[in-house]
């Protein structure tokens, strides 16, 4: 089980980092293109999104493998489910439900790693 919840993590912190990254360092001219939610929500909201899922999955992974604050992990991955839940309510209520399947798959992963630290794995 302990390997399952590194590969989770590893994976999880893998993909927050990147599509977090993406958000953080895309020239605002682009981002309607690739986020077109920024139109409504604005790119300063966008810009804040990405550092979060940028720190959350630097969270997820880097206490508890430097066994410094490990109670960190779960608290990142608990705080990544709750992007991924208000994500989900946003796009259920602009009606993008194409978006939402991703975003599920973006949830579940950092339930897994939340559930299992807290439990002490």
């Amino acid at each position: 089980m302990l390997i399952a919840v590194w590969i989770i993590s590893a994976l999880t912190a893998l993909l927050y980092i990147m599509a977090g990254g993406r958000k953080v360092t895309m020239p605002a001219a682009k981002l309607p293109d690739n986020f077109p939610f920024v139109k409504h929500t604005g790119v300063r909201l966008l810009r804040f999104i990405g550092a979060v899922e940028v720190l959350g999955g630097i969270g997820v992974i880097l206490p508890a493998l430097t066994g410094i604050a490990p109670i960190l992990t779960p608290i990142a991955a608990s705080g990544l489910v709750l992007v991924m839940i208000l994500a989900i309510a946003y796009h259920v209520r602009e009606r993008e439900f194409k978006f939402i399947p991703f975003n599920l798959v973006l949830l579940v992963l950092p339930l897994f790693v939340a559930i299992t630290r807290f439990a002490g794995v």
